[in-house]
Parts: C-alpha cells; structure tokens; sequence
C-alpha cells in the first residue's frame, strides 16, 4: 500500500494542471479540454481527468459519451491514477468499467483493484472466468467481454488501446462505445497513443493529460544497440554471440531478472537449449501465448524462482518484475515496431529500488522502429527533466 501510495502521489505532482496555451500541444501535467475550460488537478492522481468527469456537459448525450487520453509513459502508474475516478463514479451511484485487451493483465490488476476497493471488489472477466454471473459496481474485463454489455456503465477506462487485439480492431472499438451510457465519460489510457489519437490530442481536438515520468521519479532507461546475426542463424550454428553472452553476463552478476524477448515462439526451444548450455546455474524458462503454464512461470520469474524468462510480446505489456533487465533479440524485425519496443523496454527501471535497469536491442541492423522508439523514450525524459520532475 505504501507503493501504492507513492504512485498517487508522484502521478499526482505530474498532473498536477499547468495552464498552456490551448492548441500548443505541449506536453504537460494537464491541459484545457477540447470545449476551451481549463481542466484542473486537485493535487489527485488523474486530477485533470478527474476534472474531466466532473465537467458540465457541453454536447448533447446523443453524441455519445465524451472520450479523454490519459497519455502516460511506461511504469508511471496508470492504474492508481485511475483510482480517483473509480471513486468519484461510485460516489455518484455509478458503475464503471476498466477493460485491457489480454488476460495477463486483467490477472495482474484484479488483486490490486481489490485491495483498493474492498467493498466493491470487481467482477473479473475473461474467457473461462468464474465471474461470468456476478455483479459488481466495478468491472475488470478484457476487451472482447465488452461484447456482453449495452450501454451498462457510466464510467468506462480502455486501458493499452494500441495493443492487440483491440489496435485495429473496429468490432472491439464499437463494443467499447456500446458499453457506456450516452451521458457517462470514456477514458483512454496509453503509453504509446496509436497516431490517430496524438494527432487529436496535439491539435485540441481531445482533451488528456501526458505524464512523462515514473512515479519514482527517475528518467525511463535508455535502450542501448549491440549488433548480433539474426536469431534463426544462431540457433542454426548453435551458438549466441559473444557481446551477447558479455551482456547477459552482467545483468546476471547485478541479480537482474531477465525479459529475454524473441520475435517468434518457433525460435523459443532452440533459444532455451542454448542458454541453458551457457548458463547452467541459473533457472531459465521460456513462455508465448501457447504456453498454457504461462501464468505460473510469470508468478516464478516474479518471485525470483526463475531468473530468466524467454518471451513474446505476450508479456511486453502490464507484467511488473522489479530489478529486471530487458533484451530484444531480432530488435530490427518487422514484427517489432516502435510501439512495442517502446513497451518492451518499459519492463526495465520500474523499481524504485533499481530505477536505472537495462535494456538492449541486439539485431543486425538499425532500423527505423528502433530509432524511433529510442527516440520517443529520450523525448519523454527531456520533457520530465524541463518541467522538473526528474530527481537530480
């Protein structure tokens, strides 16, 4: 609860509202809404989109409800941000909705949502939840539940919207409207907005508030480059490169839990072999979407019973591990792009404790997504550090 409590805090400072200019789209705490008032924070967590919800109405409920992106960087603590709006749609007899595509993280935020919120503890829902017929004023479900609702929640936060399968998807994207009432208030949270909805955010056109900095208060880590041939060629040659070796070396005599990611489950075993020939006293294990043990190898490599976990990007997004190092192999696949490299690497440095971390892109070549996303990372922390929310 005392982490808890920092993160609230801390998102609090970065919300705190700031008056800019209405169409400068300078990134800040809090900005004024698309309707010109100023949207002000409380010195609460998700202030300006607490703001937001208690805003007159200035659009008729025929419209729909009223969106607002919570543009937020990796680790900066999103979901305690959203904990005052919780509130606030409870105390008004409300029922809210929080929906993330994947079941790994309904997982991760259930416990969490529930020692917050003991007396309205949520409804869980996901393919083969128990929850399917209870009733709660707080749902967690994963985007493809939405399909089960009209119109049933005032208050509905869509959190990850870049990420599959609910990027891209218009059946999901119509399901999330349906959900909320004509009158309630939609809320989008992300730390990499598909472009669409910066363009929106940048132009006025969408009220948010950005938050460029963790709640611990130190700069997101930046990805470093080392050159290596293509997976499938080492584990053709059965062999991993030296540099690579020297790096995982390192993280391992810092007792850094390693998100090792790959770009395809094919290449998992192969990977798993070779890594256990070259480290024999440390416990690795590999996981991907098809693993039906995957639950309980993330709960391992939590613990620290695993110090090495062999991934997809089934785990790029709402898995917490303090004082972990993060390496993408094959950093320069097509498969990767900027938005989950940039995921990926927020693995690293989430813990107060071990802010810092570690994070390598090993590929063959330097391609756009890695500059990119290197880019949007440096970005982010140059706006903490000038408007002061860095640690010095």
């Amino acid at each position: 609860m005392r982490a808890a409590a920092a993160q609230r805090t801390a998102a609090g400072r970065a919300l705190h509202g700031r008056r800019v200019p209405h169409r400068s789209g300078t990134p800040v705490g809090a900005e004024r809404s698309a309707g010109g008032g100023r949207l002000r924070c409380a010195g609460v967590p998700g202030g300006a989109a607490l703001g937001f919800l208690a805003e007159p109405r200035r659009r008729s409920a025929a419209r729909g409800p009223e969106r607002f992106l919570l543009w937020a960087v990796t680790g900066a603590g999103k979901t305690e941000m959203v904990f005052p709006l919780l509130e606030a749609a409870l105390a008004a007899g409300g029922r809210a909705l929080i929906a993330t595509p994947r079941r790994d993280v309904v997982l991760e935020l259930a416990p969490r949502l529930a020692r917050a919120f003991p007396a309205d503890v949520p409804a869980v829902l996901y393919g083969g939840s128990e929850d399917r017929l209870r009733r709660s004023r707080i749902t967690l479900a994963t985007t493809h539940q939405l399909l089960r609702f009209h119109q049933a929640f005032d208050l509905v936060i869509i959190d990850e919207i870049d990420a599959f399968p609910y990027h891209n998807d218009p059946m999901l994207d119509y399901a999330a409207r349906q959900v909320c009432k004509p009158g309630g208030r939609f809320i989008l949270l992300s730390a990499t907005p598909p472009a669409e909805l910066q363009r929106l955010a940048r132009s006025g056109r969408l009220p948010h508030a950005r938050v460029p900095v963790r709640f611990h208060g130190h700069p997101l880590p930046v990805p470093r480059h080392i050159r290596m041939p293509p997976l499938h060629r080492c584990l053709k040659q059965g062999r991993i490169p030296a540099g690579l070796r020297s790096v995982l070396q390192r993280s391992l005599d810092r007792k850094a839990q390693i998100f090792l990611f790959v770009s395809r489950i094919a290449h998992i075993e192969g990977l798993l072999q070779l890594l256990r020939r070259m480290f024999p006293e440390i416990s690795i294990e590999g996981t991907s979407s098809q693993d039906p043990g995957r639950a309980e190898k993330v709960l391992k490599f939590r613990d620290g019973t695993i110090s090495l976990l062999v991934t997809t990007t089934i785990l790029e997004r709402g898995v917490t591990v303090p004082h972990s190092d993060v390496f993408i192999l094959d950093a320069d696949s097509g498969l990767f792009d900027e938005a989950a490299l940039v995921q990926m690497a927020g693995r690293a440095g989430r813990s107060k404790d071990d802010p810092a971390g570690n994070v390598i892109f090993a590929s063959a070549e330097w391609s756009r997504s890695q500059r990119a996303a290197i880019s949007q990372i440096r970005s982010m922390n140059a706006i903490a550090r000038r408007q002061g929310y860095l640690k010095s």
